[in-house]
Formats: C-alpha cells, sequence, structure tokens
C-alpha cells in the first residue's frame, strides 16, 4: 500500500508539474513563433512547437509517457481511455460545421439585413453584432459555434493588418470575454455551466434569471465600448470576403447546412451521433461542392487536439485544485474562480466544485459566476478560447497571438463581467 501511495503521490506531481510547463509554453508560443524567423534552419520546429494549438496535446503526450515510465504501460493507457473526450470531439465538429460556406453566407446575410436597418455606418453595426449579438446567439447554439462564426465574421472587419495591434488584443479580449458569459442565458450552452446543471438542477429559467440578464448587460457594455474605440479604425465599407467566380449559395442549401448546425448541437453529448452526423455532412459537402469553400478541418483538428490535451493534463490536477475551491468563502470563492479559471479550463473547475457535498447556494453561483467572468484571460480557461485563436491568429504580427496581450486586452471586459455578476 505504502508503495501504491508514493508510485501515486509521485504522479500527481509529475502531473502537476507538466501541466505547469505547457501553461508557461502558451506564454511562449509566440515568442517561439519569432525564433522560427530568426532561425530558418530549425524554423519547422519552433513553428510546431509555437502553435498554441499543439501545446496541451504535445505536454498530454509526455504525460502519458511519464506515467508508462512510473506506472507501467497498461496503467497509461488506462489513465488516457478513462478521460473523457466528447468536448473535445464536440467542439471540432462544430467549429468546421458553423465554418461552412453556406452558413456564413446565412449569417451574414441576416447581420447585413440588420445592419442596413439601423441608422448607422455599417461597418460600425456589424463590428457590434460581432461583439455583442453572436456571443449572446452562443445560449443557443452553444459557446463554441458562436465563437466560429464571431472569429470568421469579425476577421475581415477588426483582425486585419491595418488595424492597430493593440486595438486587436483588445477587441480579441472582448470577444473571448462575452462568449464566456454570453452562454449563460440557458443551461446547456456554456461548457462551465453545463458541467453542473444537472447536479445542482439549474434549468434554463434560473439561468436566464440568476445568470443570463446580468451576462446580457456586461456583454452590450463591453461590445459597444470596444466598438466605439473602433470607429476610427474600421473599413468605410463592410470587407467582403467572397472569392472570385464563386456560385451563390441556394436558400436550400443554407439550410440543409443550418440544419446540420442544429443537428450537432442538439446531440452534442452524444458522440457517436453527432461524428456520425458530421460525416454525412462531409459527404453532403462533397456532393454539393460547387457552393463551398475549403473546409476548416485543420483549424478544428488543431483545437480538438488542444481541448483533448486539456482533458489529459487536467485530469491530474484535482488534488490540489478541489480542496483550495472548497475551503473559500461565497465571495472570496467568487475571485478565486477568477484567478483559477485562467489558469485551468473553467469547465474543469466547475466540476470539481459540483463534487462537493453540501457546497451552499451562495457558493455555487459564486463558483460559476467567477468561472465564467475569466473564461476570456487566456486561451485554455474557456473551451471555445482555442477556436477563436486558430480563426484569429493570423491577422496578428507574426501569425501568432500572445498570451500577455490577450491577458492586457480582457483585463477591462473581464472586471465589467465580474462587477455585473458581484454587484447586480
Amino acid at each position: 500500500m505504502s508503495g501504491s501511495l508514493d508510485t501515486a503521490s509521485l504522479l500527481n506531481m509529475v502531473g502537476a508539474v507538466l501541466f505547469g510547463i505547457a501553461l508557461i509554453h502558451t506564454f511562449c508560443a509566440k515568442y517561439l513563433e519569432s525564433l522560427a524567423h530568426r532561425h530558418p534552419a530549425h524554423a519547422g520546429l519552433f513553428h510546431l512547437l509555437g502553435e498554441v494549438e499543439v501545446v496541451f496535446g504535445f505536454w498530454a503526450f509526455v504525460l502519458v509517457a511519464a506515467i508508462a515510465l512510473i506506472a507501467g504501460g497498461s496503467e497509461a493507457i488506462a489513465y488516457a481511455e478513462s478521460r473523457h473526450y466528447t468536448e473535445p470531439l464536440f467542439v471540432c465538429v462544430v467549429m468546421v460545421v458553423a465554418a461552412s460556406r453556406p452558413v456564413l453566407e446565412a449569417v451574414r446575410a441576416a447581420l447585413n439585413g440588420i445592419s442596413r436597418i439601423v441608422p448607422l455606418p455599417s461597418s460600425l453595426v456589424l463590428a457590434w453584432l460581432g461583439l455583442a449579438a453572436v456571443p449572446l446567439l452562443g445560449s443557443l447554439i452553444t459557446e463554441p459555434a458562436a465563437m466560429t462564426l464571431a472569429a470568421l465574421m469579425l476577421a475581415p472587419q477588426i483582425f486585419r493588418a491595418e488595424m492597430p495591434e493593440r486595438l486587436k488584443y483588445a477587441a480579441l479580449g472582448v470577444l473571448f470575454v462575452n462568449i464566456s458569459i454570453g452562454g449563460t442565458l440557458t443551461s446547456y450552452a456554456a461548457p462551465p455551466v453545463l458541467m453542473v446543471a444537472a447536479t445542482w438542477n439549474w434549468d434554463t429559467a434560473f439561468m436566464a434569471t440568476q445568470f443570463g440578464w446580468k451576462a446580457t448587460i456586461a456583454v452590450l457594455v463591453n461590445a459597444s465600448a470596444m466598438t466605439w474605440v473602433l470607429r476610427r479604425h474600421l473599413p468605410a465599407t463592410p470587407a467582403h470576403t467572397d472569392r472570385p467566380g464563386e456560385v451563390p449559395v441556394p436558400a436550400v442549401v443554407s439550410l440543409v447546412h443550418l440544419a446540420f448546425l442544429a443537428g450537432v448541437v442538439v446531440l452534442a453529448h452524444h458522440p457517436v451521433l453527432f461524428l456520425g452526423l458530421f460525416l454525412f455532412f462531409l459527404g453532403y459537402t462533397q456532393a454539393y461542392a460547387r457552393f463551398q469553400s475549403p473546409l476548416i478541418l485543420k483549424e478544428g483538428l488543431l483545437v480538438g487536439f488542444f481541448l483533448a490535451g486539456l482533458v489529459v493534463l487536467g485530469g491530474m490536477q484535482q488534488w490540489w485544485l478541489q480542496p483550495i475551491v472548497s475551503g473559500l468563502e461565497p465571495t472570496a470563492l467568487f475571485f478565486g474562480a477568477l484567478v483559477l479559471t485562467a489558469f485551468t479550463d473553467n469547465a474543469a473547475l466547475t466540476y470539481l466544485g459540483s463534487l462537493i457535498q453540501g457546497i451552499s447556494p451562495a457558493s455555487q453561483y459564486m463558483l460559476v459566476a467567477g468561472a465564467v467572468a475569466g473564461g476570456g484571460l487566456t486561451v485554455i480557461a474557456n473551451a471555445p478560447n482555442p477556436a477563436g485563436v486558430a480563426l484569429l491568429r493570423h491577422g496578428f504580427e507574426d501569425q501568432s497571438i500572445g498570451a500577455g496581450g490577450l491577458l492586457l486586452g480582457a483585463l477591462l471586459p473581464t472586471a465589467v463581467a465580474a462587477a455585473c455578476f458581484l454587484l447586480l
């Protein structure tokens, strides 16, 4: 027994150390990308290690190898297979479907229709809708789908070479925070809410009355302030992303794609079914290839790899995280969750809270509020964030998003969200 306890303690320490190294690696990703330009002979290696989406998957493999060396190959395989990969698979699939051209055309047409009604410059209205309306839409279509749509809609407006880098980071911080809190109007769309909804009997009515209206105010404030800051830097007319020679998408094709997206969302907790539907979707896109743009399969797979790595590494952090969560009073728990979620996925944090026996309703609220408010601080803080990074990083210098820049950009919108959840 003593030997097994020693082995377990050693594995916990190794897991924590590798998790810490992975966190440091995410902050160094932009620097590694710059090294790729300075040392062309090893550019391939630096580009690989500089891909934020690769970081946690890479260190997850290191962790599994370490478990094999310490406890044996069978233990390493058993641990890897004991993790739940539904969320990484879902995010990968919903990204690809939501980013398909017929879905984007349908969303773009709806937003353009709204922009024509509002008596303001279209580029200004579209930027505001991308930062406010689409994140709130995440409460219906899930946060990863909302992130995908918002990123692709905002990329030609905000995340482009002509935009000052500091403003791009500020807008990225607003987008990530608004996506994190914008999914709290329902009980199924935000991963950190989903982790506790069944255990604590939180339904959509509860979420709307306790979280949703406060989140909506914070989203509107953040988006409005950011749009005002961006007003002088937005293009005079909305940027067009159509490619020469593209065939217009028939309404029926867009409806079929939207039906696929709805099906994936409804089946989000049944990987066998939504993966089967995804394969059918791939076949449909091949059958009607003339109405399609290249699917973002690479980006989707990289984001899934990142989240799967986070699942593997995060599974060995319970031994130090849960005592912290369970030992804090409600207000301290809010700020503790706000900070801790920057270092671990907020869904993992709320899941640990759901395991605490006898946790008070006040502590339940503060834990989830802090976790979603802090969901924009880092790439790993919220499951949809890696999707946003994968889709938007090409608009930044060195085609890489710096962790420090994201943190600074997210501080003010995070403060707005925290104030709304604490004071309203």
